[in-house]
């Protein structure tokens, strides 16, 4: 039986997420202002049919299918919210699941580090997909479990504040995004991503 691990809808792609998906995407590219939803399932291989029901039986658009070794992920998005959640309830009810039955995310790595060196910022954005980070910026990382919620926390962040997308990583067995900008904003950031995910409810993993 499948286990939904992460359930991640987002009311409101902004513009510099939105815009890094869609240079990590392999399907079909979301713009800003979308709605979308991030489902992370195992076993991998039953995400095809998690896509399957999403796409017969509503008109979402998929961005990402990807099938890792142990876990699956599918991002659907459209310019309906109502589509989106749609799409999510058709989900669920295939699998025999609920909304709550996903995992409650978990922090396990979240850091501010000011005034980043020239040669720290060097070593980020050679393999940032996003945008850069500068010398004298602040740094913000974090990486939780299960890794979907990564989505949510980096879009959050942006909603929140001024900063900068540098890498969200939405699969696996960990998400980790990384953020930059000037201080003031980085601390109203970085506190917006926390609380995303302290406001998602579901089961505790063992």
């Amino acid at each position: 039986m499948a286990e939904v691990r992460s359930y991640c809808f987002l009311d409101s792609l902004q513009p510099q997420f939105a815009s890094f998906l869609a240079t990590v995407a392999g399907g079909f590219l979301p713009r800003a202002g979308q709605a979308a939803l991030f489902v992370e399932i195992s076993p991998g291989m039953d995400i095809n049919r998690v896509t399957d029901v999403a796409l017969k039986n509503t008109s979402v658009t998929p961005g990402m299918m990807i099938v890792e070794r142990m876990f699956g992920m599918l991002e659907i998005h459209s310019d309906s919210q109502a589509d989106v959640r749609q799409a999510g309830e058709e989900i669920l009810s295939a699998l025999g699941l609920t909304e709550e039955d996903r995992i409650k995310p978990k922090v396990t790595t979240s850091q501010l580090i000011k005034n980043v060196t020239d040669y720290h910022t060097q070593l980020i954005n050679r393999v940032r997909h996003g945008n850069m980070i500068l010398p004298g910026h602040t740094l913000y990382t974090m990486e939780c479990a299960p890794a979907a919620y990564a989505a949510l926390a980096a879009n959050e962040a942006e909603k929140a504040a001024d900063i900068n997308v540098l890498e969200v990583r939405t699969f696996g067995s960990f998400g980790r995004i990384y953020l930059g900008g000037e201080e003031k904003d980085m601390l109203v950031g970085f506190e917006a991503a926390e609380a995303a995910l302290a406001s998602v409810t579901g089961r505790v993993e063992k």
